[in-house]
């Protein structure tokens, strides 16, 4: 099963490879601030699946580091 972060990661790797396929510098620069903006939506994805995780007792505030 993936997971919305996973998703994001993708859609990242994706935003990357085009970056780096590209002559046009303005793609390029389009392309790799969609790749940060991904990444950055993966790791809140992350910190905030952690979070119900631990509300819920299914993991500790020492695990999910």
């Amino acid at each position: 099963m993936s997971t919305l972060a996973e998703t994001y990661r993708g859609h990242a790797a994706r935003a990357t490879a085009e970056a780096e396929a590209t002559t046009l510098e303005n793609v390029r620069e389009r392309n790799l601030r969609a790749a940060r903006a991904w990444f950055e939506m993966a790791d809140r994805q992350d910190r905030t699946e952690r979070a119900r995780l631990v509300r819920e007792g299914k993991l500790t505030l020492h695990d999910s580091k």
